[in-house]
């Protein structure tokens, strides 16, 4: 098993140094995904209440609005909507939706200093899952892949039918208990 640190280029660096570079590092992320988010938001007013359009403005408008059509995007930022900064706390625990949390959280203007507070708890949570057993998984995956790829398929495979038993479970269950369906979504 490779160091944890060896593999962020820390050397031996303790657990405790890790986990800091590890939230300094999603913080820049993270917080550079809310402000792009932030600045599409200005920047179309801007660019609507100008008279003169940037031909390259409207080119990344269109892709911009192409990104909210896609249905990784509508779920964060329905997300967001919903729940507010819980959304953005949460959102560092989850593969796929980080990104989209975020983004929304920009398009859709949560203050800055409300992100800023819910950020540091989920890049902390984050930074802590990475280091200790996020990249052990990885690294465990790539020993399997190494010793025999069809182990790892297997193990893949089993993994998504589990994964899809619950999804289908959950779907066939209906709404949570107590949850009504037809009520409208909890404002921040």
């Amino acid at each position: 098993m490779t160091d944890v640190a060896e593999a962020y280029g820390l050397g031996g660096a303790p657990v405790a140094v890790v986990v800091l570079a590890l939230f300094a590092i999603v913080m820049v992320r993270s917080h550079a995904t809310y402000w792009a988010g932030r600045g599409v938001v200005r920047g179309a007013r801007t660019v609507t209440e100008g008279r003169w359009t940037p031909a390259w403005w409207r080119t990344m408008t269109v892709q911009l609005e192409r990104w909210t059509d896609r249905r990784t995007a509508q779920r964060g930022l329905s997300l967001v909507r919903r729940w507010g900064p819980v959304a953005v706390t949460l959102a560092y625990l989850t593969v796929g939706l980080q990104t989209a949390v975020f983004a929304a959280a920009g398009l859709v203007r949560i203050p800055y200093p409300r992100f800023l507070l819910a950020s540091i708890p989920g890049a902390l949570a984050w930074a802590v899952v990475w280091a200790t057993v996020g990249l052990s998984a990885v690294w465990a995956g790539a020993a399997l892949l190494a010793a025999s790829p069809w182990a790892l398929a297997g193990l893949l495979a089993v993994v998504v039918l589990l994964v899809g038993g619950l999804v289908r479970s959950r779907r066939a269950r209906g709404p949570a208990r107590g949850a009504d369906p037809d009520a409208p979504p909890v404002a921040d």
